[in-house]
């Protein structure tokens, strides 16, 4: 008998293209729920196009985002659920392009992982395709990139891209703020996507919680109080751009509230921030307590319960505030610009 070969194939070497298949047929309802009018392609496709509205606009400018989730995936590893990270990659990236003013018209997505379970792959995707739903964008494009000996069997990564539109004269950049003007701000639904070294260390570490310990104080359990998904600010933060001249956004990451407010800030200004004008989320509290945390490093690594800061005329402060109540939206007085270099001082 002639000897017969065997030769290795893509699967022998790790890799499932049948697995692939059936993640894309399972998520394609959840993205095909996020096309708007303008979407020209389905799903599967090489490229995503997008039939951008020109009518719409005299100058229009684009402004592209993209971010990670961070190590906050470590918690949805330890919890087994995947269903909401992906709410957290188009938050991440719709919240920054927000701040410039700019309505969010498309997502992409990148999904690497060790070995591809479509049915992780599809929650993962429909946590995304919820997020863009949030944003009022289309989930046009992604890749799922399968890595063996990369990522172990379970581990995974995700990042995200986000474009949306502003119109030039409409852009918001921060060159008007003056001394004077207000901060009004808008409250996280805890951690977000920041800080999750320093949390994971002092949580599932020091104080030697795990992610299934209830706790009394955060009336849930770590892990499920870890994986809150960061805010969308879009159906909030948007309508208030044709009713005020808004002077200001800041986007509340990683630096919490001492390192991005100044992002926006003109030469010759700073902010005062007074302490206890808006409650601290609990999560920050036990962190600090557990861990022995500073404030001032609270205060520079996590959002302390702000997610968003609107830099307003003091003339305006009131009515944006009405306005944002008006929609169920709950906001706070938290500060004002004062003339200095670029800097948050916190005061009584």
């Amino acid at each position: 008998m002639p000897d017969q070969k065997t030769g290795l194939t893509y699967a022998a070497a790790g890799v499932d293209i049948k697995a692939g298949e059936e993640a894309v047929r399972l998520m394609r309802s959840a993205v095909k729920s996020t096309f708007r009018p303008e979407v020209l392609t389905d799903i599967g496709g090489f490229g995503g196009l997008f039939a951008f509205n020109t009518a719409k606009y005299r100058e229009p400018v684009l402004v592209a985002g993209t971010d990670g989730v961070g190590t906050k995936l470590r918690v949805a590893m330890l919890t087994g659920r995947h269903n909401t990270i992906g709410i957290d990659a188009v938050a991440m990236c719709v919240n920054d392009v927000l701040v410039q003013g700019a309505e969010p018209l498309f997502f992409l997505d990148y999904l690497a992982v060790g070995k591809l379970s479509p049915e992780k792959v599809a929650e993962i995707v429909a946590g995304v395709a919820e997020g863009c739903r949030q944003g009022g964008c289309s989930l046009i494009g992604g890749e799922t990139a399968e890595m063996p000996g990369f990522y172990p069997p379970d581990e995974y990564d995700i990042a995200g891209f986000a474009v949306g539109v502003v119109e030039r004269a409409k852009i918001i950049d921060g060159r008007n703020i003056v001394p004077g003007d207000k901060l009004v701000g808008l409250p996280s639904s805890g951690l977000h996507s920041n800080g999750y070294s320093l949390s994971r260390k002092v949580l599932l570490e020091h104080a030697g919680y795990s992610v299934d310990t209830w706790l009394e104080q955060l009336g849930r359990t770590v892990g499920e109080e870890m994986l809150e998904p960061t805010r969308i600010y879009v159906s909030s933060v948007a309508p208030l751009f044709e009713r005020f001249g808004l002077k200001g956004l800041a986007h509340i990451t990683g630096g919490g509230l001492t390192e991005n407010i100044p992002r926006v800030l003109p030469e010759g200004c700073a902010v005062n921030i007074r302490r206890g004008s808006w409650p601290i989320h609990p999560v920050f509290e036990l962190i600090e307590k557990a861990g022995g945390v500073d404030r001032a490093e609270m205060l520079r690594t996590f959002n302390m319960g702000i997610g968003m800061v609107a830099i307003v005329s003091a003339s305006d402060a009131g009515a944006v505030m009405d306005d944002l109540a008006g929609r169920g939206e709950k906001s706070f007085l938290i500060g004002e610009v004062v003339e200095g270099q670029g800097i948050v001082n916190y005061v009584d």
